[in-house]
């Protein structure tokens, strides 16, 4: 069975593993120090994030490092948008009720 976007993010360590990612390309041994968490559990993790299409390895001697791939991460953007807009007008809404409430107050001092 194969892990989805949505599957590789629902876990908080595989989550860790990319924001660790972020910052560049890590070996295995980095990541396990990193996340304090036992190495077949991060290879566990990785081949998920690997499936999934989020990160990608490549052979460096006898060791394997790993990177972020964020164009599948334009997927959960462009899934996202309408929950921003959404968020977005209401927090717009907010101010504005906020800042008449300011408004009234100030006319009664």
């Amino acid at each position: 069975m194969s892990t989805t976007l949505y599957d590789a993010l629902a876990d908080t360590t595989r989550r860790r593993i990319l924001d660790l990612l972020r910052q560049g390309e890590l070996p295995v041994n980095d990541l396990v120090a990193a996340l304090g968490v036992a190495q077949p559990n991060v290879s566990k993790h990785l081949r998920a994030l690997t499936e999934a299409g989020l990160v990608r390895a490549r052979p460096e001697g006898r060791r394997r490092v790993y990177a972020l791939r964020p164009e599948p991460l334009r997927e959960l953007d462009v899934w996202l948008a309408p929950y921003r807009r959404f968020w977005a007008e209401r927090l717009d809404a907010l101010e504005a009720r906020l800042d008449a409430m300011d408004d009234m107050k100030g006319s009664e001092d």
